[in-house]
């Protein structure tokens, strides 16, 4: 018979894989006690922000070899609240992911869970707010008439998004591995630093870009790097209609910043943790290669 198990992978970083953990015996029982519901939530009282954001989006639980009973196969637990296709609930244990956070991840420095929850917290005061446009005037970009159309929906499905990240989608190049810079061309970055990351990434044939100064180039699209000091990096894209878009990690395709604003310029969107502005960057279409 197989053994139960629960697999927990911090969902936080956009470029870098997320820190996964495993538990089973003794601590899967503790924890199973942490999960359990104590309030049924319907989809009309859920009040959570978008997942799509830059940093911690919360925690994805998978079951593997014989299951748990009375738990989703799959489910996400944000803010204290499990998240799942059959069964969505309030949690016997509210503070369970600073049980993960700051117990059971040795990748993590404790402190990254309290800057996170402060985000997250200042993000529910106004994430309603989310659907109502917050540019007074109308905003205009250029069109890039050799860049990618904006199309969430190619991404967003089962067999591409949990696969590709922010440098798959920035450069268009699906290659369902968590593309990282430079590793197929044997020279990835060693460090989360700006210049390391850049030098990956024009390691894969990526073009410097720094004078382009958000303009669109004549041939291939321009990209955006930034860097979540010490963290992890991320990467923008410039599409056709002259706006930006990205793809946080293992979630959706989104044109919003962290405060549901239309991205016109990665220089002055609210990147949360991301605050290092790097580069820009251009992509020529057919020259690339990335792993």
């Amino acid at each position: 018979m197989k053994e139960k198990k629960l697999r927990v992978t911090i969902d936080i970083y956009s470029g870098r894989e997320n820190p996964v953990i495993e538990f089973s015996g003794k601590k899967l029982k503790e924890l199973t006690e942490r999960l359990s519901p104590v309030k049924r939530i319907k989809t009309e009282e859920m009040d959570l922000p978008p997942i799509p954001t830059l940093g911690y989006r919360g925690l994805i639980f998978e079951q593997k070899g014989k299951p748990v009973k009375d738990l989703p196969k799959i489910f996400r637990v944000a803010s204290g609240t499990a998240l799942g296709q059959t069964l969505s609930y309030k949690l016997a244990d509210k503070n369970i992911e600073e049980f993960i956070f700051k117990k059971n991840s040795k990748e993590l420095p404790p402190d990254t869970y309290d800057d996170e929850m402060h985000r997250i917290k200042q993000l529910h005061k106004y994430w309603k707010r989310w659907q109502i446009p917050k540019q007074i005037y109308p905003i205009r970009c250029s069109k890039c008439k050799c860049a990618p159309v904006y199309e969430p929906e190619w991404w967003n499905v089962a067999t591409r998004q949990p696969r590709n990240n922010c440098y798959n989608y920035s450069t268009n190049y699906r290659t369902d591995t968590f593309a990282q810079p430079g590793k197929a061309s044997g020279a990835m970055y060693s460090a989360l630093t700006c210049d390391e990351v850049k030098r990956g990434a024009l390691a894969d044939e990526l073009l410097e870009a720094a004078a382009n100064d958000n303009k669109c180039p004549s041939k291939g699209h321009l990209v955006a790097l930034v860097i979540w000091p010490g963290r992890d990096y991320h990467w923008y894209r410039k599409g056709k209609d002259g706006k930006w878009s990205h793809k946080p990690g293992q979630t959706a395709v989104t044109n919003l910043d962290n405060s549901g604003n239309v991205i016109v310029d990665p220089r002055h969107a609210d990147r949360g943790g991301y605050t290092q502005f790097c580069t820009f960057m251009i992509v020529k279409h057919g020259h690339i290669r990335i792993q």
